[in-house]
């Protein structure tokens, strides 16, 4: 399973309270429709009924099926720039 580091959770939770509203919502990551290999990232108030739901911390992260084989046994971290973006990246669990 998706695994979150501590920057990962509270970038998460910061996201969805800033553009939702609360910490109920959370990032969707899906397959993307573009046909190549890669994920679209979303913020939204709830997951979709088959997506599996990740939680750490009070963070809530909502993977399609495509995306929650992809990445189910990778780790989610977060970096904020000095300008306040966020940057998410996988790497492998250890």
């Amino acid at each position: 399973m998706l695994t979150l580091t501590e920057n990962a959770s509270t970038a998460v939770k910061n996201i969805a309270e800033r553009t939702i509203g609360d910490e109920s919502g959370g990032l969707r990551i899906s397959a993307s429709t573009d046909g190549g290999p890669s994920f679209a990232v979303a913020v939204t108030p709830a997951p979709a009924p088959t997506d599996q739901v990740v939680e750490s911390d009070g963070a809530r992260v909502f993977l399609d099926e495509t995306a929650a084989a992809a990445v189910g046994d990778k780790v989610l971290d977060a970096e904020v720039d000095a300008e306040g973006a966020v940057r998410f990246a996988l790497a492998e669990a250890v």
